[in-house]
């Protein structure tokens, strides 16, 4: 398996972008038979570079995660990610999870501070574990075997009271503890985008892979509720659209393939890194928006 550092070395070297799908555990076995028997063996048709896979909050499904990311490397050999947070861990809980990916020939890792457990409104450090992502960074490359990802926020984490622009300069924190590349939250206005990269290149000085993260609309509930969690806004135009098709999801998912065509178009062309898509274990729209494109 690679390092992403390294395939994003040479996917510059070779003027493409870098595609990866990001998949999360499902909650039964029949989801796990969907996710592994049909909707990766689909998207494997794209040729992504990786994957990643998150877990549930509090680290509810390490274990499963661990599961599903080594899987995905030995029986489909794509290179897969596995995130880790610190909600609920301690640094003993952390190390123990990062020797089992270890021991799993897992290379790479998504670093994340994490969302506070259910029922409650801001994240606590506990005893013996991380109150920052960038305290996981420097433990993770302690091990000096992981390639490192972290999260960027385009208009500002939601928790972050300072502004996004203060929000901006904690990922300074984050690269100069060994992260190798960064995959942003979901975004619809580009323009959000290009002002969060600009920061970070021309007054943060940073030079690392920045890739844009995109999730094609599936339903009109669930979108609202998404950015509703994330801190994410919908434009003005997309709201309208969304009005008008309101709970009529077939219409919904094609305005969301069309709207994420035309949204990685434009982000391709002012030359961003790579493309990461967020599938929600589903390979129809990831598909059609990989294809419209040409990749």
């Amino acid at each position: 398996m690679d390092y992403i550092g390294d395939i994003h070395r040479r996917a510059e070297q070779a003027k493409r972008p870098v595609i990866s799908i990001e998949f999360f555990p499902p909650k039964t076995e029949k989801g796990d038979a969907s996710l592994l028997n049909k909707t990766i063996p689909n998207l494997m048709g794209l040729k992504p570079d990786y994957c990643s896979v998150t877990y549930g909050a509090g680290g509810s499904t390490q274990g499963k995660t661990l599961k599903i990311v080594r899987e995905i490397q030995e029986t489909h050999g794509l290179t897969a990610m596995s995130h880790l947070t610190c909600v609920d861990s301690t640094v003993d809980d952390l190390r123990a999870y990062l020797d089992q990916a270890c021991d799993a020939g897992i290379k790479n890792i998504l670093a994340l501070r994490g969302d506070p457990p259910s029922g409650t409104s801001e994240f606590t450090a506990v005893e013996g574990g991380f109150t920052y992502s960038y305290q996981l960074v420097e433990l993770i490359r302690s091990y000096g075997s992981f390639s490192i990802g972290v999260a960027g926020f385009p208009e500002g984490h939601i928790a972050c009271r300072g502004g996004k622009h203060i929000d901006w300069q904690h990922l300074k924190s984050k690269v100069d503890a060994g992260a190798d590349f960064v995959l942003t939250q979901l975004f619809f206005n580009n323009d959000d985008f290009f002002e969060f990269r600009d920061y970070i290149a021309n007054e943060l000085h940073l030079d690392l892979p920045i890739c844009p993260g995109i999730l094609p609309i599936l339903s009109t509930a669930q979108i609202r509720r998404f950015t509703e969690l994330c801190g994410a806004s919908i434009p003005q135009d997309m709201a309208a659209k969304l009005e008008v098709l309101k709970d009529d999801d077939e219409a919904v998912m094609e305005y969301g393939i069309d709207y994420a065509t035309q949204q990685c178009r434009a982000l391709l062309e002012a030359g961003v890194p790579g493309l990461h898509f967020y599938c929600l274990n589903k390979s129809y729209s990831t598909t059609r928006v990989v294809k419209n494109l040409g990749l």
